[in-house]
């Protein structure tokens, strides 16, 4: 086990000033960021008695290699610093509040001339107004069926407006009177623009006056014998209602508030967060992480940990969000992400920094508070027990998982005589149709679970010579590629980020175990390359899908693992996954060259130009029954180009 005094700073060299501080490992990656009042206090407490530490900071000062700070002023600036690190680093032993998964929002595309209501997950564009989080995308279309009755706006795709554009028919929503259906002309933009914005003055709690509006013309229309437009009236102010009733008042007032709530053991923490706009309950998200660093520096689950789970909880959950919509959209402000109340069990040990930032990200004052009594207290006990019952279910749903994983990797470090457990392991996988788009895939899994965003697709470019397939050289070529991109995202000591993305490069360090699909060919292929780079520290090994034995480099015969054992399971998921992301890829490309090929003899026909056509068109076969003039419409395409492709295609371009 490394030694953490080996590169513990000399006395008296660390400042006494505030600052934010990293460590790094081996391979000069931060492991962990932290910030403090007196950096020399802070960080000698790290390099005391290592067995009086708390087990999950004893494993990060023990991978670590080397620590560095940085001084600021204030510790509203350390906080800032240490936020942007964590999130420029994304160190393993800093506590991440982020989900498996993106959460749905109801996404209104102002920026188009008929703007459009949709489900979407992802990064936010300018121009488009969104609307949440939900926890269930289900929660938004069942939103969406009860509102349209009473706003008809369109939810359909560009593809699907311009196909019912060009037939002069609505879809099944504009028959039934849930589309307004405007890609007939059934409303003007202007019309139609006014409904989508009274929509979104309905979901941004502007209700009561469009309830008021409904009512006031239900009675004019009755008073006027106009039963039929009352009674319709009627029924949309019932639906407004029913849409009010799933969001249950639950502080008046009409206020603005995060409820924020942990429930937490020795090692990991619940956070749930209700997010109330207008007095009702709009969203609500949870997580469950572990806890790291200062958080479990005392040992113990009580609330001593509680205010700095609070402090980093806040730190990255409202920076994130700001990141996400500043500067997007003039609707989309901060203050629309950071409320202006805060409520939370316990305030933060810089309580008044805090909310010093929290003001600064919202361009207004803040309140972060503890709630004592009233319907704010009220609402935080129901938080409260929201964390704890997300804890309880993440133990009963994690405990096997978590010891499976463990299982398995320590079984793959005993079969394999590993010096460590393999908590990196990379696989590659080749995929080819009788040697024709040769592609090879590359997926990575960390303590046992995928890290998709470290995914990698590989073109091979050395194809065989006889024409034939050749795998053992594609295996070479792959591993070759990767352990060299590796050596140039390799960071100097004074340069650790990528110099263009100003990020951590993500495969500048090795993995433990290397793993190919195949053989004793293709792991003596892998093995050979890694000798010419002269790359020690990473096992290789093979799966061969026959028998599934496990082929080491050098060996005369497999290792067998139990068919049973949680050891090959592991290792069996993660080739399955090479394969189901080469196949993927391959599939695509395969694809998009069949698609384009019956074009490609069109000469003077571009890539840009072939891609226009089939958009268009939407597909081959409808370009092939289309005419000389309806060809001509698409931009770049003249009379004599139309007439080649009508010929490439075998039609005649006369109906």
């Amino acid at each position: 086990m490394p030694d953490p005094s080996t590169y513990r700073p000399a006395p008296g060299s660390i400042p006494v000033e505030p600052g934010v501080y990293r460590f790094r490992d081996s391979h000069r990656r931060v492991i962990y960021v932290g910030k403090a009042k007196s950096l020399r206090s802070r960080l000698n407490s790290y390099f005391a008695d290592i067995s009086s530490l708390h087990p999950r900071t004893r494993q990060m000062v023990t991978a670590a290699a080397s620590v560095e700070w940085t001084v600021v002023s204030t510790e509203v600036e350390a906080l800032q610093l240490e936020y942007n690190w964590i999130k420029e680093f994304d160190p393993r032993f800093n506590v991440r509040y982020r989900d498996d998964k993106s959460y749905p929002v109801l996404a209104v595309t102002l920026n188009e001339e008929y703007p459009r209501l949709f489900v979407y997950r992802g990064a936010r564009r300018k121009g488009v107004r969104y609307f949440g989080p939900y926890s269930h995308a289900w929660a938004i279309r069942e939103t969406l069926d009860l509102l349209l009755r009473v706003f008809p706006a369109r939810t359909c795709s560009a593809g699907v407006f311009k196909r019912h554009n060009q037939i002069g028919r609505p879809c099944l929503l504009g028959y039934i009177d849930k589309c307004s259906a405007p890609c007939i002309g059934r409303v003007d933009a202007a019309e139609h623009r006014r409904i989508v914005e009274d929509f979104c003055d309905f979901l941004a709690g502007r209700t009561d006056k469009l309830v008021r509006d409904l009512e006031h013309r239900m009675q004019e229309a009755a008073e006027q014998l106009d039963f039929e437009t009352a009674a319709r009236l009627r029924d949309d102010v019932g639906a407004l209602r029913r849409a009010l009733e799933k969001q249950a008042v639950v502080l008046g007032s009409g206020t603005d508030a995060d409820v924020v709530a942990f429930a937490t053991d020795e090692l990991e923490a619940a956070v749930q967060v209700f997010h109330v706009r207008g007095g009702r309950v709009r969203g609500q998200r949870g997580w469950v992480v572990e806890k790291a660093g200062e958080a479990v520096e005392s040992g113990v689950a009580d609330e001593g940990d509680l205010p700095i789970l609070v402090e980093q909880f806040l730190t990255q959950f409202y920076g994130e969000q700001v990141a996400l919509v500043d500067g997007v959209d003039e609707l989309d402000q901060p203050a629309a992400v950071v409320p202006k109340e805060v409520l939370v069990p316990a305030l933060p040990p810089n309580a008044d920094e805090v909310q010093q930032w929290l003001s600064d990200l919202r361009g207004s004052a803040v309140q972060l508070r503890v709630p004592q009594r009233g319907d704010k207290k009220a609402l935080a006990e129901t938080v409260q027990r929201n964390a704890m019952e997300a804890l309880a279910q993440h133990k009963l749903k994690r405990a096997s998982d978590f010891t499976s994983r463990s299982a398995a990797l320590q079984g793959i470090q005993d079969a394999l005589d590993l010096d460590t457990a393999p908590l990196r392991i990379e696989c590659i996988d080749i995929s080819h149709v009788q040697g024709t788009d040769v592609v090879a895939s590359l997926v990575v899994f960390e303590d046992g679970l995928p890290r998709k965003s470290d995914y990698r697709h590989y073109a091979i470019k050395e194809a065989a010579g006889d024409g034939r397939s050749d795998d053992v050289a594609s295996i070479a070529e792959v591993t070759r590629r990767r352990f060299l991109r590796m050596r140039a995202d390799e960071p100097a000591a004074d340069a650790p980020l990528d110099p263009q993305t100003g990020r951590p490069k993500k495969f500048a360090y090795p993995p433990n175990l290397f793993v190919v699909d195949g053989g004793a060919p293709q792991v003596a292929a892998a093995a050979e390359v890694l000798d010419d780079l002269g790359i020690t520290d990473v096992s290789v090994i093979g799966l061969a899908k026959r028998l599934e034995e496990v082929w080491v480099p050098g060996e005369a015969d497999p290792v067998i693992l139990p068919r049973t054992s949680e050891s090959l399971y592991l290792l069996q998921r993660v080739r399955d996954e090479a394969h189901r992301f080469a196949i993927t890829f391959h599939r695509s490309k395969r694809s998009r060259r069949m698609t384009a090929s019956a074009l490609d003899s069109v000469r003077g026909l571009g890539e840009t130009r072939r891609t226009a056509l089939v958009l268009h068109f939407g597909s081959v076969a409808r370009l092939k029954k289309a005419t000389v003039e309806e060809i001509t419409e698409v931009p770049g395409i003249g009379v004599a180009t139309a007439k080649a492709v009508l010929a490439a295609l075998g039609a005649d371009g006369n109906e």
